[in-house]
C-alpha cells in the first residue's frame, strides 16, 4: 500500500492514465485466462448438468461474464455501448477497435478510450477516424509509452519540443504519454500537415517526417494499415 501511495505522489497523471490502461488489460486477461479455463471443464462435462450446475455456484461472475462477452457479437446493438458513461463507438469503429485488439494483442477496454479519442476528434477536425487508428498503428503499435530515437512520445509520436503549445492547461508533467492527449493532439497536427500540403499522401509524408521521400514509403503504410482495418470492416458485414 505503501509503494502505491509513493508511486502516485511521484508519477504525473499522464502516467498513472497510462499505467491504469495496462494494468486493466493485464486484469482482464486473467480473467479471461480464469473463464476459459472452467468453460472448458464445463464443455467437457456438458453432459453432467450436475457439474455445470457446480461450476456456475463456485465461479457466476467469470461464467456469466464469458457468456455475456459471447453474447455481445459485433451485431448485436449492445456491442457499440461504451464503458466510458454515454459515450458510444460508431458500429464501424467497435467493428474496427475488434479487428485491432485481435492483431494487436491488446484488450478492448483499454483499446476504448483510445478509439473514442480517435472517433471524437475526427469528426471534430473532419478527419477520417480509421486514418487516425492505422497512423496509430504504424507509429506504436498501440503502446502508449513508445518513444522513438528522436524523442517523438505516445501513440501517434508527437514531438513535444514542436507541440507543447497545443496542451491544454492541466495536462500535467509528461502530457505526450496521456493516450487520450496524445490522440487529441495527433489528430490536430495530421489534420494541420494535410492542409498544409494540399493533400493526404504528402500529409501523411510530412506527419512522419518523410516529405522528401519519393517512394512516399510513410503514406504507404498508413494506407495499407488503413485498408487492412477496412477490409476487417468488410469481411464481417459479409457474414452478418
Amino acid at each position: 500500500m505503501f509503494a502505491s501511495q509513493a508511486v502516485s505522489r511521484l508519477a504525473s497523471p499522464a502516467v498513472l492514465r497510462a499505467l491504469e490502461f495496462l494494468s486493466h488489460a493485464v486484469r482482464k486477461g486473467l480473467m479471461l485466462a480464469g473463464a476459459i479455463f472452467v468453460l472448458g471443464l464445463a464443455g467437457t462435462y456438458q453432459g453432467h448438468s450436475g457439474f455445470i450446475d457446480g461450476v456456475r455456484a463456485m465461479f457466476p461472475a467469470a461464467v456469466n461474464a464469458s457468456v455475456d462477452d459471447a453474447e455481445n457479437t459485433p451485431d448485436s446493438p449492445s456491442s457499440t455501448m461504451s464503458l466510458t458513461g454515454d459515450r458510444r463507438l460508431l458500429p464501424s469503429m467497435q467493428l474496427a477497435l475488434d479487428s485491432v485488439a485481435r492483431r494487436y494483442r491488446v484488450s478492448n477496454e483499454v483499446l476504448e478510450p483510445i478509439f473514442l479519442a480517435a472517433q471524437e476528434s475526427g469528426q471534430e477536425l473532419g478527419l477520417d477516424p480509421l486514418l487516425i487508428i492505422a497512423v496509430i498503428g504504424v507509429e506504436s503499435g498501440f503502446n502508449p509509452f513508445s518513444q522513438s530515437v528522436v524523442g517523438a512520445q505516445g501513440l501517434m509520436q508527437v514531438m513535444p519540443r514542436f507541440h507543447s503549445d497545443k496542451l491544454p492547461e492541466d495536462a500535467g508533467s509528461l502530457p505526450f504519454f496521456d493516450p487520450i492527449i496524445n490522440v487529441q493532439i495527433g489528430a490536430r497536427i495530421l489534420r494541420e500537415s494535410i492542409a498544409r500540403n494540399g493533400g493526404l499522401v504528402p500529409g501523411l509524408q510530412q506527419f512522419g517526417g518523410a516529405l522528401n521521400d519519393p517512394e512516399q514509403r510513410y503514406a504507404g503504410k498508413v494506407m495499407t494499415e488503413r485498408r487492412r482495418l477496412e477490409a476487417a470492416l468488410q469481411s464481417v458485414k459479409r457474414r452478418a
